[in-house]
């Protein structure tokens, strides 16, 4: 049941029932968390695709971040089975951790292309996709793939 009022400049406003709501915010709080992690995962991949491995002074670095903050993660990382860490060499890829940031860059390819079809600016549509690529649905992604090639037909 929907519940509506007048918000602050006067314009209707229907609150949804508290279950979707609260499952939205779920989602959301999920999307964050997971946020950060593919972040890490993206990063590591292009440095290791660029130079050989990934070094935590490289990470700090671009992402603009103590390495105490880098060690933390990593740590994480290691822990949830995304990375493993040689002494002195670096950080690297496990096969789990190479499978998400193929789909995280999949994921922004996609989701930067249809900025820059819907007439985006290709430095805007690089920046957006960052935050929009990991709070998008599979349902948005698709509908977003299929807005390209119907695009692309025109």
């Amino acid at each position: 049941m929907t519940k509506a009022s007048r918000g602050a400049r006067g314009e209707a406003v229907t609150l949804i029932d508290t279950e979707t709501q609260v499952e939205s915010f779920r989602q959301a709080r999920e999307a964050r968390r997971l946020e950060l992690v593919e972040d890490y995962i993206e990063l590591i991949a292009d440095l290791i695709a660029d130079g050989g491995e990934a070094r935590q002074v490289d990470i700090a670095a671009r992402l603009g971040v103590a390495q105490p903050t880098v060690a933390k993660m990593l740590k994480r990382l290691a822990d949830e089975g995304f990375v493993s860490q040689r002494p002195y060499r670096g950080v690297f890829l496990t096969q789990l951790g190479q499978d998400l940031a193929e789909r995280s860059r999949a994921r922004h390819q996609l989701v930067e292309t249809f900025l820059r079809a819907l007439g985006v600016s290709a430095d805007t549509a690089r920046r957006d996709a960052e935050g929009i690529e990991h709070h998008v649905s599979s349902e948005t992604l698709l509908a977003f793939e299929t807005f390209i090639a119907l695009k692309a037909r025109d």
